[in-house]
């Protein structure tokens, strides 16, 4: 990023729930530490450079120690010989405040105003803790343009190109439905976005980069980790149904259109606690009568743990049929078992279940075998989002020069009791039914994109079409019901569905799902990465003037 092209700001995004219950982890070890230590690595091989061609730095590798990354950012800046002025933002931590028991982290999701801030007083490099991902776009365009906190079009516009950012390649290119559409994506440059006085921006790259940036691309992120048309944020709620796409040129994507909206009266904090241990087994069982070989090992398991000391508190099992008859390898002719158990005591997860599943190796079912040894078992954490009055968040942004600057928290218009954004939903307008005519059965994906994530302990799901029939099909014919059908691990769970006009595109938000966050590993795809490659991989269907 620093020798491709022309760059003003370059932002690293070190932080997700995971992260935060690692760090969280990291600190209890040595209350010196909690931040990203990769960022220093990395830090040490381009600072020169980016002091050299005048690039700041902001990122919020500070995790839950700010001030301890800017004091190691100084240490380096000395060492290598680079003089920088640095700052940070800090105020997001808000451990200790009454959360209940056991609780190792408590960050508030700050904005981008401390990180404006911080750039307005002169520094080089940036540190935060917990801020949105978008913030670290969104304040710099904000200092850059000297946009008020009022400016709300203008801030939704930056954080949608912040948002579009976030995840690095994925705009470019990475885990993108349509993948064999783009040529070369084996490495896939990262996104830039050049943004305008008016939030309107330009998402590209550098010339000579793999990958692309196309509307589908640029589509797909925007869909990302979403759950629903208003992207409520600190600073802004940013109106996705409002976003207008537009491809100007070769890797040029244009952002316009976008509306802002007053943030939320609440802000939201994010929770971590250790929620107990996990173990797990993986039983494979090939070939014929895979049910009663399931049944068989799952009966002798139950046995065991009914006769050990304390059973798991938590006892599941799933049986993924992965099989296929007459397989020409053994693998293909193979279905998984999985066993996964929870308790607060280690001791009930560990030798009781381990051993008991290795005792059954000579007396269970024809070719037993698992996929790796058991183990002693594994601690998990729990994720859990909590919200509290904005006034409650005293973000501060820290100047290279040692001064302290206060951040105005809270709108006037939030202030003064207006519904948090989050509390609306939007309903798109749906547009025409297609005329009836002839179908073909295929898989959605034939026609659809999708891009999936978790947020929290739900996951979402976006869907788009790159045609105007394919959008009066697919707004018609994936409601929340067909949703369910499609995906029936969702079923007895809470849906939501909003429409995207603007980008012929659905969300769907399913609560629950992920069960209490990624850390806690509640299914077999713990962050719902790969759940819209399953909806893309059912069959429906699909009239033919659409598949044509």
């Amino acid at each position: 990023m620093l020798t491709g092209g022309p760059l003003d700001v370059l932002t690293g995004d070190y932080l997700a729930e995971l992260t935060m219950l690692i760090l969280g982890r990291d600190r209890l070890k040595d209350p010196r530490r909690g931040y990203a230590k990769t960022f220093l690595r990395q830090l040490e091989e381009g600072l020169g450079l980016a002091v050299e061609r005048g690039v700041r730095i902001v990122t919020n590798a500070g995790g839950l120690n700010p001030a301890g990354l800017a004091d190691a950012v100084r240490e380096l800046s000395d060492r290598v010989g680079v003089p920088v002025r640095v700052a940070h933002v800090e105020g997001d931590d808000l451990v200790g405040r009454g959360w209940g028991e056991g609780v190792l982290t408590a960050n508030a999701y700050l904005g981008g105003a401390g990180i404006a801030e911080c750039l307005r007083g002169g520094a080089d490099v940036v540190v935060t803790g917990r801020v949105t991902d978008a913030a670290l776009v969104s304040g710099p365009a904000a200092a850059h343009f000297g946009w008020a906190a009022d400016d709300y079009d203008r801030l939704a516009g930056a954080v949608v190109a912040g948002h579009v950012l976030e995840c690095g390649t994925q705009a470019t290119g990475g885990n993108y439905a349509f993948f064999g559409e783009l040529g070369d994506v084996r490495r896939p440059g990262f996104p830039l976005a050049e943004i305008h006085p008016d939030g309107s921006a330009v998402i590209t790259k550098h010339p000579g980069t793999g990958g692309a940036v196309t509307a589908g691309t640029v589509t797909a992120q925007l869909l990302y980790e979403t759950a629903g048309a208003r992207y409520v944020g600190p600073d802004v709620t940013a109106r996705l149904d409002t976003v207008r796409l537009t491809e100007v040129g070769p890797d040029r994507v244009r952002i316009d259109g976008v509306r802002g909206e007053a943030p939320p009266a609440t802000a939201k904090v994010g929770l971590t606690r250790m929620g107990g241990w996990r173990n797990e087994v993986v039983f494979v069982l090939t070939g014929l009568d895979i049910e009663a070989k399931a049944a068989l090992v799952q009966e002798q398991l139950e046995d065991a743990l009914g006769r050990a000391e304390r059973r798991p508190r938590e006892v599941r099992w799933s049986l993924a049929r992965t099989d296929h008859g007459d397989a020409g390898v053994q693998e293909e002719a193979s279905a998984l078992l999985r066993l996964v158990v929870r308790d607060p005591d280690p001791e009930a997860v560990g030798r009781g279940v381990s051993g008991a599943a290795v005792e059954l190796a000579l007396a269970s079912y024809p070719g037993f075998h698992v996929t790796a040894p058991p183990g002693k078992g594994a601690p998990y954490g729990v994720f859990e989002a909590a919200y509290v009055p904005v006034g409650d968040v005293r973000q501060v942004a820290v100047l290279p020069d040692g001064g302290r600057v206060e951040i105005a928290q809270v709108p006037a218009s939030a202030a003064a009791g207006e519904p948090a954004a989050a509390e609306v939903v939007v309903e798109g307008e749906l547009p025409a039914p297609l005329p009836a005519g002839p179908t073909r059965r295929a898989p959605l994906g034939a026609v659809a994109g999708a891009r999936s994530g978790d947020k929290g302990g739900s996951a979402n799901v976006g869907v788009w079409v790159r045609t105007d029939d394919a959008w009066r099909w697919l707004a018609h014919e994936l409601t929340v019901t067909r949703f369910r059908q499609l995906l029936p691990e969702t079923g007895e769970l809470e849906v939501r569905r909003e429409v995207l006009p603007n980008l012929r595109a659905l969300n769907f938000t399913v609560e629950g799902l992920l069960g209490a966050g990624v850390a806690s590993q509640a299914r077999f795809d713990p962050q719902a990465k790969a759940l819209g490659e399953w909806l893309r991989s059912r069959l429906v269907e699909i009239p033919e003037v659409v598949l044509l």
